[in-house]
């Protein structure tokens, strides 16, 4: 019974600092005002490598073993670990959706960024419509919210580019 204390304290522990990590990663995020799309890419690639690596250490066998001990000792700390577990599963599958889906837009990163008006504005029709395609699609982007500033971080982009245009002519 003194080891599954130990272990009851350590599963405790864990389970507050992936709670916090789980709060910190649902918190609003602030960004500069005219802060392009590749940044919305780059949030989502960080978020993806934070919890595939909280997953790697979920599932360790230093890790199963704890678990294997508690649930043998019949541990009530295991029913709050498996929720954790769940949630920290469902944020990285969203990370990793949310990846591959705004992949389909890095093709319209450089082109947006570094055109003229005129020719960024050809690309606009097959960006808005990868852009809904994402909205239709993605099981977890296709929210009021991430659309927005995704829509948002994209004009963001095309104002920069058309301002240096005007600066450069």
């Amino acid at each position: 019974t003194e080891v599954t204390e130990k272990l009851e304290e350590v599963m405790m522990i864990w389970i507050k600092q992936i709670r916090q990590v789980l709060v910190e990663s649902e918190q609003m995020r602030r960004e500069a005002d005219d802060i392009g799309p590749s940044a919305e890419l780059e949030h989502w690639k960080s978020r993806m490598s934070s919890f595939n690596s909280l997953l790697d250490e979920i599932k360790s066998s230093r890790v199963k073993k704890i678990i294997s001990i508690l649930q043998a000792a019949r541990s009530k700390t295991l029913k709050q670990w498996k929720e954790l577990d769940g949630n920290i599963t469902i944020a990285a599958n969203e990370a990793k959706d949310n990846v591959r889906y705004l992949y389909t837009l890095d093709k319209f990163f450089g082109p947006l960024a570094k055109a003229s008006p005129v020719t960024m504005m050809e690309h606009v029709p097959s960006l808005m419509n990868t852009v809904c395609m994402i909205y239709c699609t993605s099981p977890y982007y296709n929210t009021s919210e991430c659309m927005t500033s995704l829509l948002l971080k994209i004009t963001n982009q095309m104002i920069s580019t058309c301002k240096t245009y005007l600066c450069e002519g």
